[in-house]
Formats: C-alpha cells, sequence, structure tokens
C-alpha cells in the first residue's frame, strides 16, 4: 500500500515516527529488572526452637527470622525470581529425622508435624535452609516444587521468565549432621530433575543464548540476550557457586554446552554471562560496568534480616539504581515475625518493569 504523507498534518506524522521509533526497539531479556525471594522455600523456624536457638547464638538466630510463602503464591503476586537451595541424597532417608525436632521435645514440647507423608525417605535432591535447625520447607523435594512451578507456569503461559538460583548445600556445620558433597555426579542430579519436569520449550538455555557462537560470553557481548516476547512462559536456571563447583558442573560441558544451568562465572570466561554480587553499595560500580556491556546481574535489597529491623531502604535503592536485573528480597510482604514495615516493590506494588 503507497501512503501519501503530504495529507497528513505534518506534527502528527512527526510523533508517528517518533512513537514508531520507540516500538520498533524490541525489548531483550536483559532490558528488565525483578524483584523475587530469597530462599524462596522457607517456613519459619517453629518457636521452642527458635527460642533454643536464640539462647545459642542470637545474632544468628535473628538472621533466620524470615519465612515464605508459597512458590505459586509468590508467583502470583508478581515475584518473577526464586533461589532454591538443594542437598544431596541419592538413596533418600539421609535427612529424616532433623535433631530440632528432639530438641523441642526435650522441651517438653511437642513439635509441629513434620514430613507426615515420609517425602525424604525418597531418593533425590531435598530442599530446605540448614539440616537439623531451619528443615521447615513447603516443598522438602526438589523435584515437589519444579512440579509446582511447571504447574503455574501452565496456567500462565504468558508469563515474563523466572529467573531461578540455585545453592547446592553441603557445608559442614559443627554438631549438625554432615551432608553429602555436591560431586560432579551430585551436580548432574541437578539437571536430570529439572529436565524431568519441563521441556526445552520451557526453559531457557546456555545453548539457547549461545546459538552459533563458540563461547556464551561471545554471544551475549555481540548478540545479546533473545527478545523479551521469544522466551515469555520460560524459567532460567543459574547455579550459585563458587569456582570449584562451578568447574565440576563443567566438566565435558565447554561453555555450558548441553547444560541446563547458567553458573556465576566471572567475565572473561567462556561461560560468563550471568553474575551474582549481592552487595548494590559495595559493588554498585560494578554492577553498572556489567549491566552495561550486557551480562545479567542478580543482587540483593536486604539480607538476614538486617534492613527489615532498621526500615533501611539503601542497598534497594541502590539495587535499582545499578540496573542489576535480578533483584531479591525477603519483604515482598512485610514480616510476620517481627515488627516492621519494611516492604520491597517498584512502583504501584509491582515487582518487574522494564528498566528506566
Amino acid at each position: 500500500m503507497i501512503v501519501n504523507f503530504r495529507k497528513y498534518n505534518p506534527v502528527l506524522l512527526i510523533l508517528v515516527i517518533i512513537i514508531c521509533s520507540f516500538t520498533s526497539d524490541e525489548v531483550h531479556l536483559n532490558d528488565i529488572q525483578v524483584i523475587g525471594s530469597h530462599n524462596s522455600y522457607k517456613m519459619a523456624i517453629e518457636e521452642p526452637l527458635f527460642h533454643y536457638l536464640f539462647k545459642l547464638d542470637s545474632s544468628r538466630a535473628k538472621s533466620l527470622q524470615y519465612s515464605h510463602i508459597p512458590l505459586e503464591e509468590q508467583l502470583d503476586l508478581g515475584l518473577r525470581n526464586l533461589e532454591l537451595d538443594v542437598f544431596y541424597d541419592p538413596n533418600g532417608g539421609y535427612f529424616s529425622n532433623p535433631k530440632g525436632l528432639e530438641i523441642v521435645k526435650k522441651m517438653r514440647q511437642e513439635p509441629k508435624a513434620f514430613d507426615k507423608e515420609e517425602k525424604l525417605k525418597k531418593p533425590g535432591l531435598k530442599m530446605f535452609h540448614i539440616q537439623d535447625i531451619d528443615f521447615r520447607s513447603h516443598y522438602l523435594l526438589f523435584k515437589d516444587a519444579l512440579l509446582a512451578l511447571k504447574k503455574w507456569s501452565d496456567k500462565h503461559p504468558n508469563h515474563t521468565p523466572i529467573f531461578i538460583l540455585m545453592n547446592t548445600k553441603d557445608q559442614v556445620v559443627e554438631n549438625l549432621r554432615k551432608p553429602l558433597p555436591f560431586t560432579a555426579k551430585a551436580l548432574d542430579s541437578i539437571d536430570i530433575e529439572i529436565k524431568s519436569v519441563f521441556s526445552d520449550k520451557q526453559l531457557i538455555t546456555p545453548d539457547l543464548v549461545r546459538g552459533k557462537y563458540k563461547t556464551l560470553e561471545e554471544a551475549i557481548l555481540k548478540k545479546g540476550w533473545p527478545e523479551l516476547k521469544t522466551v515469555k512462559g520460560r524459567f532460567l536456571f543459574v547455579l550459585d557457586e563458587k569456582e570449584d563447583k562451578i568447574n565440576k558442573y563443567l566438566e565435558h560441558h565447554f561453555s555450558l554446552q548441553d547444560r541446563v544451568l547458567f553458573v556465576n562465572s566471572q567475565e572473561g570466561n567462556p561461560e560468563a554471562a550471568f553474575q551474582i554480587l549481592n552487595d548494590p553499595v559495595k559493588d554498585f560500580d560494578y554492577i553498572k560496568k556489567l549491566v552495561a556491556k550486557g551480562y545479567m546481574v542478580r543482587t540483593r535489597a536486604d539480607s538476614d534480616t538486617k534492613q527489615a529491623r532498621t526500615n533501611d531502604y539503601t542497598s534497594f535503592e541502590k539495587a535499582k539504581a545499578s540496573g542489576a536485573q535480578v533483584i531479591s528480597t525477603d519483604y515482598y510482604l512485610p514480616s510476620q515475625l517481627f515488627k516492621s514495615d519494611f516492604k520491597i516493590s517498584f512502583e504501584n506494588n509491582t515487582f518487574e518493569r522494564i528498566k528506566k
């Protein structure tokens, strides 16, 4: 169709051209900013056990005094980032009897019901915060959490991609059960469980982002991340670990070929694309630099309940201004465990936006 522009008002024509120039710029995955939760599966430590821990170490206990609503309810609110911790338990039953239950009984109180369906006896990755003392979880099995996320996603197929950070828990804590180490085989089990629930079309993988480039880093620096409209309804998983575990995960998978998870790898490495920098005040300039280059970054608005207890929004303001695409919090809703009005969200109580 041939359009005769001469018959249009020149001012209106200029406005049309300006509007078209804006709408023609496609929004890419790294152009958005989302808010999500930290240790997203976590339920509160029951009162008798919390008081016991408080007497042992009040500061440490206070840092654990937070909880979350179920994952599906978080997503219903609009959160688009989750963090899941997993423990390796290939045979099942390793974490079935947390010491905290006995501690409560010794205090002559009855602990709340725990694992009535005996989920912990099943083989596979388990999901809670700290063995023996902070073991209450909406989903004791990692796979159950994945199934809940898939069910929610199937009902909302056009949702903004959901970023999921993965922590692999094998830290030895004095007087607590020693976790099984996350070997290369244990790390493989994360991919296996995710693939048992999600199809390739429901995932944003390193292979998808890399495309025809030799390395993932080259792809995100030269081509960039996918357009947002092409990856709606998908999940992006990130291994939030240090170099030792990253190297195990990378074995025989150069630049994360055939892997599900991205990794927290520094720039200059072939697999570098997504970084975790949890202090937006200290790392503000570096986060801005990474984002400007094309990397994705996760940072935190608060940690260890400190900001919530003092109503300190400094970290959140810095996180927003840094351009970090993923911001996590324990307070998308105000605390129900201590008095505080602290609450993290964008304008109009939203949790995702196109970056300014």
